[in-house]
């Protein structure tokens, strides 16, 4: 039974989010990296540093949206997006008239 939904337009636009994605990813490093850096500030209170470690902590979720993002792959049945990209190569393709 055909799916009626496109399989197609959704793993589109996972790549799509992947893409915007692995874009952030150098700042999110970047930042990450800077709220390690300030852990090492001298003299630094124990409340700060917490506040450090949680905000390290929700930077590193970025991987979690990975993990979504294939979530979502994984819902896509089977074989639906190659069938799709079927029957849209045979709705463009033209006939041969004699």
């Amino acid at each position: 039974m055909p799916i009626k939904w496109s399989a197609l337009q959704v793993s589109q636009a996972m790549d799509e989010v992947e893409h915007q994605l692995s874009l952030a990813e150098v700042f999110v490093d970047e930042a990450k990296a800077k709220a390690r850096e300030a852990r090492k500030i001298a003299s630094l209170p124990a409340y700060v540093d917490d506040r450090l470690v949680r905000l390290i902590t929700e930077i590193e979720r970025i991987d979690h949206l990975k993990v979504a993002i294939n979530s979502v792959r994984s819902a896509i049945p089977e074989g639906a997006i190659e069938a799709e990209r079927n029957r849209q190569k045979q709705g463009v393709q033209q006939t041969i008239g004699f």
